[in-house]
């Protein structure tokens, strides 16, 4: 073996008389100190006595661990980020074809460094070696034979540990940090504030509409608002539920963690940073998940408790009971019942259902005194029911409101301020869904956002008219009545005021009123198909100029006298007197009914 010696920051080879110049990194005192977790800090390490032969501008690479091998082709059992030490036992290192074959081959595997042994296989390191290291940028670092490769692998094991424990460390100080945060008088905004500035990036938090509610810096809201849809895809899955996605506006990474601990997600947190989250910063947002999951989604039983106690405050009021309903409201729905309020009622409508005749019933439905649970019942997407109350709830509670919303039997009933952000909210929600179904209306509310729900439904919502707790059960009275306007007309939202400003023909589009007219004009229809007379046009014409028989009789082309004979002939084939009013309305209604599209 050739012996080689150290002269002067310089390396002379016995024998062969040539110089190969080596790089030499000064010590850095400090960093002495600390475990290493890059190529430089292990050059740097005191006790390693590592010299770099080529290489030098890439020495701060991380290594992830220190690895000996003399197989020919170690790149099987590599996974990259590794320090290669070899002796060239088995390799001929000085020839250059298998050296640069070597050396690509190791690079190319993601292997940040090459350790050679010196003076155990060769006497120093062959020039073909340190030349193939150089051609591919590889880092090829001396190790002298007075150490061996088991204090390269301590000293990087050491690195690994102590970046690790450094990590949970600032993750256990950023989650105290966090922690006292979420207790302040600030709430998640300052939480989101610390969680930013761990980070190095920003945050935002959504609440269960999908709608930004805080965001830390002040400039993250509209980058925030910019990723509605990829929140709104996060929210139809199981929680907890995470992913990931890219700014098109920008570059940064955000990823995407949903906030609760039942079926469907309570809020949603997002954390943008310009690179994958390391051990530290994860545990940060892990701990921010957590507590801003106890912030937003209270205990099951408290929600069942608050939940029942709104049905027992709505029940009270419908039974005429205001005393004893604000008695048992408190400061939790007392100053809902100071101002005047609406009662909205909602049902879900299959998109395929025609308008159904069926009365609605009078009367709270029994389950409601449980506070039973909506019509939700799926792990992912949530029911239409479910997205009005979580828009209706989400307006309210940014506006500091007080709602009051019981689901159950089905169907949902709310009690909102008179034009507070939760009745705007509401609106805006049938505007939205309305729009999506081809109406396109105008909306009034102020939050228009889209009314999410399960694929094929819909929701009737009926809207009463301002009131107060006297008269609780006459507004979900009209509440009801617009609410079986809405389902006979296929709208979402319909106001009481709406009703008693519309007409009353459209409510004749029924199965019930329709079988009724044409039992009452069965006879006059078959009478005009085999006798004399056009009675059922007659009726119509004489009707419709309100009793006038010259008016009338002009309008069929016929004499007064022929259309007095064809009313007599109306009586005696009816068994009804013309001169009673409610006849001649309901012959009205029933000629109304059966002349094809109501309205025509």
């Amino acid at each position: 073996m050739r012996a080689a010696r150290t002269i002067g920051g310089s390396r002379q080879e016995a024998g062969r008389g040539t110089r190969q110049p080596v790089a030499v990194v000064p010590s850095a005192g400090a960093i002495e100190g600390l475990m290493p977790h890059t190529l430089a800090s292990l050059v740097n390490h005191t006790a390693l006595k590592l010299t770099v032969l080529a290489g030098e501008d890439r020495l701060d690479a991380p290594v992830r661990w220190a690895h000996a091998s003399e197989l020919i082709d170690p790149v099987p059992y590599m996974e990259g980020g590794e320090l290669l030490l070899i002796t060239a036992l088995k390799l001929d290192a000085e020839d250059p074809d298998t050296a640069d074959r070597y050396v690509r081959r190791v690079a190319e595997a993601g292997v940040v460094g090459l350790g050679f042994a010196v003076g155990v296989n060769y006497e120093g390191v062959p020039e073909a070696l340190v030349e193939a290291a150089r051609r591919h940028h590889l880092p090829l670092l001396g190790v002298p034979r007075r150490t061996p490769f088991i204090a390269i692998s301590k000293a990087v094991s050491a690195a690994v540990a102590a970046d690790q424990y450094r990590a949970v460390t600032a993750g256990f100080e950023a989650q105290r940090e966090l922690t006292r945060a979420a207790l302040g008088t600030e709430g998640p905004a300052e939480l989101l504030a610390r969680l930013a500035a761990h980070l190095g990036g920003w945050a935002a938090l959504y609440d269960a509409s999908g709608a930004v509610v805080a965001a830390a810096p002040d400039w993250a809201a509209r980058r925030a608002s910019r990723l509605a849809e990829d929140v709104a895809r996060l929210r139809e899955r199981p929680a907890p539920a995470s992913s990931v996605v890219s700014d098109t506006d920008g570059d940064d990474r955000v990823e995407l963690q949903s906030l609760g601990t039942g079926r469907r997600a309570r809020g949603v947190l997002a954390v943008g940073t310009d690179a994958p989250l390391g051990t530290a910063a994860r545990y940060a947002v892990h701990s921010a998940v957590a507590l801003l999951t106890l912030t937003t989604e209270r205990s099951r039983a408290l929600q069942d408790a608050e939940q029942r106690l709104g049905a027992a405050v709505l029940k009270m009021l419908l039974a005429g009971e205001p005393d004893h309903a604000r008695a048992v409201a408190g400061r939790l729905y007392g100053g809902l019942l100071d101002a005047p309020f609406r009662i909205v009622v909602a049902e879900p409508v299959p998109a395929d259902e025609q308008p159904a005749s069926a009365k609605l019933p009078a009367k709270l439905p029994a389950s409601f005194d449980q506070g039973g649970p909506s019509s939700s019942s799926g792990a992912g997407t949530p029911s239409a029911l479910d997205a009005l109350a979580d828009a209706v709830e989400s307006a309210a509670a940014r506006a500091g409101e007080a709602v009051l919303a019981v689901p159950g039997g089905g169907r949902l009933i709310v009690l909102v301020t008179d034009g507070g952000a939760a009745a705007d909210a509401c609106t805006a929600f049938a505007a939205s869904t309305d729009a999506r179904r081809g109406e396109h209306p105008r909306p009034r509310g102020r939050n228009s956002r889209n009314g999410t729900g399960r694929e094929g439904e819909v929701l009737a919502v009926g809207l009463s008219a301002p009131t107060g707790p006297m008269a609780a059960a006459n507004a979900y009275r009209q509440a009801e009545q617009a609410l079986s306007v809405a389902r006979r007309r296929g709208r979402t939202l319909v106001e009481h005021e709406d009703v008693a400003a519309g007409s009353v023909l459209p409510l004749l589009a029924d199965d019930a009123v329709r079988a009724f007219a044409d039992g009452l004009l069965r006879a006059l229809r078959e009478h005009d198909k085999t006798g004399r007379g056009d009675l059922v046009a007659s009726l119509r014409a004489w009707l419709a100029r309100h009793g006038q028989w010259d008016a009338a009789a002009a309008d069929l082309g016929v004499h007064r006298h022929t259309l007095r004979y064809r009313m007599r002939r109306v009586e005696e084939i009816l068994g009804r007197s013309l001169d009673d009013p409610d006849v001649r309305m309901e012959l009205w209604l029933a000629l109304k009914a059966t002349s094809g599209p109501v309205g025509e």
